[in-house]
């Protein structure tokens, strides 16, 4: 079987058998069987999903990371795991590039992560607390990028990912009956009022940031009742740190004001911080002579700029010498990232696991 067409193969199953955050059970063992086959050592962990292997021999180590859990959302009125945000593809391109590099001569050790739980924002911390990153010098990563970014046939070096945390809330008020609104705290009216006051925050117009409410939750089947208690969720994003810091602390102080004014308490809880892209100047030029030596210049595409994020970005926060890069795969994917019925065009999976090993056999070579 051909290399092109066993990335094929493994795309598939990965994409027929999803498994969500620090849940990839069987994801995991499906790598290491695929590794095993391929005698490649490897290795797994008892206290998290991932597997971490090697190629190569010497001092000298570089790596490539795969992010393989999937998101639970709602298909066709179902909600279930799904590989929306094409991390199926990525599992399969950096298996794909590790079968081309079997076939080639290697300058230095080379680490393949498949990391857990990126869409939790916190599945890196756990490969840098288990070794994944010790040693190396060049950190690349890979995903599919939507067509409205770049069209299929056009590859770019670097993502520029944003930064991201999310907000969790609870407003803490009063239950009254619907005819007697004065006896009760609405714990939806402090809501609405959080709703506007983050459309008041502004920033410099030449900052990229935003902040809305993704989440509401309160009340009952019985509409009579005036709900004391709501929970809400906000998404919030900027292409630097600094920026989603100052975000940060403002939509917090405006909901501490906003609780005092309307006299309910509101518990906060921020999770799943995923800090801005610190891209290498070097990593990324490797990255471009991978493309261009694979594929010439018409496949070349100058590097992104997305307000999405991704955890891979801890890997450098944690060592601020790695020379990192992730790699952008046009694919034609559409209707978008994390859409239900997310769909590409599957030649890209090939384009990438193939400028995905000439990067990495580069990369081996430096010093």
């Amino acid at each position: 079987m051909s290399i092109h067409t066993q990335i094929g193969d493994w795309f598939d199953h990965f994409h027929a058998y999803p498994e969500v955050s620090w849940k990839e059970v069987e994801t995991t063992k499906k790598i290491s069987e695929i590794l095993t086959a391929m005698n490649v050592k490897h290795h797994t962990f008892d206290d998290v999903t991932g597997v971490i292997a090697e190629i190569g021999e010497g001092e000298r180590i570089i790596a490539v990371r795969a992010d393989i859990d999937a998101l639970w959302q709602e298909v066709d009125g179902t909600y279930q795991a799904n590989h929306s945000c094409g991390h199926d593809a990525n599992i399969s391109m950096v298996l794909g590039a590790l079968a081309y590099l079997q076939e080639q001569e290697l300058g230095c050790r080379i680490r393949f992560i498949f990391q857990p739980a990126e869409e939790k924002g916190n599945g890196a911390n756990s490969m840098i607390e288990r070794g994944a990153v010790d040693g190396v010098s060049h950190l690349f990563g890979v995903h599919l990028r939507p067509k409205e970014e770049i069209p299929f046939g056009k590859i770019s070096p670097a993502i520029h990912h944003g930064a991201a945390i999310f907000l969790e809330g609870k407003v803490n008020g009063i239950d009254a009956h619907g005819a007697r609104p004065h006896q009760g705290k609405n714990a939806l009216d402090p809501i609405f009022a959080i709703a506007d006051y983050i459309k008041t925050i502004h920033f410099s117009p030449y900052e990229a940031y935003s902040a809305k409410l993704t989440k509401v939750q309160a009340g009952g089947e019985s509409l009579n009742i005036i709900p004391g208690t709501a929970t809400f969720g906000i998404d919030v994003r900027a292409q630097s740190n600094t920026v989603l810091k100052e975000l940060r602390d403002r939509i917090e102080q405006g909901i501490h004001s906003i609780g005092q004014l309307h006299s309910v308490a509101i518990e906060l809880e921020w999770s799943d911080y995923t800090p801005a892209a610190e891209v290498a100047d070097e990593a990324m030029e490797l990255a471009k002579e991978g493309i261009l030596e694979t594929f010439g210049e018409e496949a070349f595409a100058p590097a992104i700029v997305t307000s999405g994020s991704d955890d891979f970005h801890f890997y450098t926060i944690h060592r601020p010498d790695l020379k990192a890069a992730m790699i952008g795969i046009g694919a034609d994917l559409g209707p978008g990232l994390h859409h239900p019925k997310m769909t590409f065009n599957y030649d890209a999976l090939d384009m990438g696991a193939k400028v995905l090993a000439t990067t990495l056999r580069k990369a081996s070579y430096q010093s």
